[in-house]
C-alpha cells in the first residue's frame, strides 16, 4: 500500500492518511503500530498530556502510537468527527485480530483520498466533555 502523511482534508484535524494508489473493498489498508502498554500506564501519560493515539483492547493491552510517528496509521482521521465536511464519510474500520488492529476499508477508496475511519461515538462524546471542562 502505498500511504501518504499530509494535511488532512477537515478542519482543525491536523495531518491525515491518504493513499497514493486505489484500495478496494474489504483490503487491509494498514496495521495501527505503537507500543504496547497497559491502562495503568495510559492513564499516567495522559495526566502528563502525553496521549493522543491510543487503541485500547482491553485494560491491559493497549498501544499507544504518540511517540511512534513512523507510524502512519495513528494519521487516520474520523470524517464523523468534531469538523465535518458535507459528502466526507468514513471509508474503514478498525479490525481485531488476535493482538493486533488493523485498518480496513469499508469501501472502495480511490487515489488520492484520505483514509477515514470511525473512532467510535463514545470517543467523540468525551472529547466534547473534555473541551467543556477546558471552557469552564
Amino acid at each position: 500500500m502505498a500511504l501518504i502523511v499530509k494535511k488532512s482534508r477537515l478542519p482543525n484535524a491536523g495531518k491525515g492518511l491518504f493513499t497514493t494508489k486505489p484500495i478496494k473493498k474489504g483490503s487491509k489498508v494498514i496495521e495501527y503500530r505503537g507500543e504496547v502498554i497497559n491502562w495503568k500506564e495510559y492513564e499516567r501519560r495522559v495526566a502528563k498530556d502525553e496521549d493522543g493515539y491510543l487503541f485500547h483492547f482491553n485494560n491491559n493491552y493497549c498501544l499507544d502510537a504518540f511517540n511512534t510517528p513512523q507510524y502512519k496509521a495513528r494519521y487516520a482521521n474520523d470524517a464523523e468527527g468534531l469538523s465535518k465536511i458535507p459528502g466526507l464519510t468514513n471509508n474503514s474500520e478498525y479490525e481485531v485480530e488476535g493482538k493486533k488492529c488493523f485498518i480496513i476499508a469499508t469501501k472502495d477508496i480511490k487515489a488520492g483520498e484520505e483514509i477515514f475511519v470511525s473512532y467510535t461515538e463514545e470517543y467523540w462524546e468525551c472529547i466534547r466533555y473534555n473541551i467543556k471542562l477546558k471552557n469552564k
